[in-house]
């Protein structure tokens, strides 16, 4: 079972303050970039893998979605998007995404955002994405990029020369890893651009688009902290097909 961070209660409360979950999409700086990788979602039948406060759940439905099912291993996460109001188009469950079971042939878009780091298996979880969506189903998303996982320290570091470096630590060993992120002891899942790519080309996946994320100009005149993205990506964003 995947560790459940976002129900203890100091962890929740500093992610309640983050900027994606006050504006939501709007406060995710990949999201436009996640956007445009997404096929037509009028009509279609979706889940969202991680779903958190149900921002994209309610968002596919806004563009017509026929169904969303938003599962999210966090109580406390699930409470916070059923409290933002109630669509009978929109179900939200409780899932270990390290555990799940679906039915076959039951989705067109597998969509996530920033869950998949927390997932050890992600082979058995890709199998599983693949049986259960329709031919040409598409699978979207998001997971924090290995570079930045990867760190040795968290924060710059400078060289000889003045310049500030992203130090990168035994990027090509894999496995979880212990980070102070929020809280203390938050397990993420290491693994290369490689493997994760691999992975999904195993479970019979066809990508159709990997993207590591980079601010646009107008978003780092809009919030200058941003050009820091520049310097080593946070996010890989892929898109891949049934």
């Amino acid at each position: 079972m995947a560790q459940n961070i976002y129900d203890q209660a100091d962890f929740f409360e500093g992610y309640s303050r983050l900027g994606r979950s006050v504006e939501g999409l709007d406060g995710a700086p990949e999201w436009p970039a996640l956007r445009a990788m997404l096929p037509e979602v009028d009509g279609a039948r979706i889940v969202d893998l991680g779903c958190g406060f149900g921002w994209f759940c309610r968002w596919a439905r806004a563009q017509g979605a026929r169904e969303v099912l938003g599962l999210d291993l966090s109580e406390k996460m699930l409470a916070r998007a059923r409290a933002a109001g109630a669509d009978d188009a929109i179900t939200y469950e409780r899932g270990d995404l390290d555990e799940l079971s679906l039915p076959k042939a039951c989705f067109d878009l597998a969509y996530s955002s920033l869950a998949l780091h927390y997932v050890g298996d992600v082979a058995r979880l890709f199998a599983t994405l693949h049986q259960a969506l329709v031919p040409g189903g598409s699978f979207v998303f998001s997971t924090e990029h290995p570079i930045y996982m990867a760190p040795a320290n968290p924060g710059w570091s400078v060289d000889a020369a003045g310049k500030k470096t992203w130090p990168v630590d035994r990027y090509l060993i894999e496995g979880p890893r212990t980070t102070d992120w929020l809280t203390r002891g938050v397990v993420k899942h290491h693994r290369t651009i490689g493997t994760t790519l691999n992975r999904l080309i195993k479970a019979g996946f066809t990508i159709g688009h990997v993207e590591e994320f980079c601010p646009t100009d107008a978003q780092i005149a809009a919030r200058p902290e941003l050009a820091e993205e520049l310097e080593r990506p946070m996010f890989l964003l892929v898109q891949a097909r049934r």
